[in-house]
């Protein structure tokens, strides 16, 4: 059976937005993010990170930094008895690795996804706090929404004709579950 997913972006998203986060210490949930995430979780909504991950090319930061800031954000949900279903992550840039099919608003951590769920894209969107994420919603067919958090209220001028602005994550979840 298909089930409808929500993608969300990380950084600005989900967590405040820290330039290059790889510190599992510096992790601070976005307010009212737990209980957003439990909302979705509560709705039937597979909850699916797509986070574009530039520092590991750089040399910033490694893959398992990566991971344990992951970590971290999994044990900050959990007292608002919410979950993450799964992490995709790009670890390129264009600069330092050429292209790559992953890095958004390219499709394919999607694709991934989609190889490794049933997902209703009919019933599935988008949410992130840049231009990029809300362009990965409309390239993958699925609405989109920005959150003013993180860099959000920076790009909101921007904003393609058929994506929405909202507050926050928690906002964002207010549309999703009223559909």
């Amino acid at each position: 059976m298909s089930q409808p997913a929500v993608f969300i972006d990380r950084d600005g998203t989900i967590n405040v937005e820290v330039n290059y986060l790889h510190q599992p210490e510096l992790v601070q949930l976005e307010q009212t993010v737990g209980q957003a995430i439990a909302r979705l979780n509560q709705a039937g909504f597979l909850v699916l990170v797509v986070t574009n991950q530039s520092g590991i090319a750089r040399g910033y930061y490694r893959a398992e930094d990566m991971h344990l800031v992951h970590q971290r954000i999994s044990e900050l949900l959990q007292p608002f008895k919410a979950h993450v279903d799964a992490w995709y992550y790009c670890p390129h840039h264009p600069e330092v690795t050429g292209e790559c099919a992953c890095r958004k608003p390219n499709l394919g951590m999607f694709e991934q996804a989609q190889a490794e769920f049933t997902i209703d894209l009919s019933r599935s969107w988008m949410i992130g706090d840049k231009l990029l994420d809300v362009q990965a919603g409309i390239n993958l067919g699925v609405p989109a929404i920005m959150v003013a958090t993180g860099y959000g209220a920076q790009h909101q001028h921007d904003l393609p004709e058929h994506a929405m602005l909202v507050a926050n994550l928690n906002a964002a979840v207010d549309l999703i579950v009223q559909e």
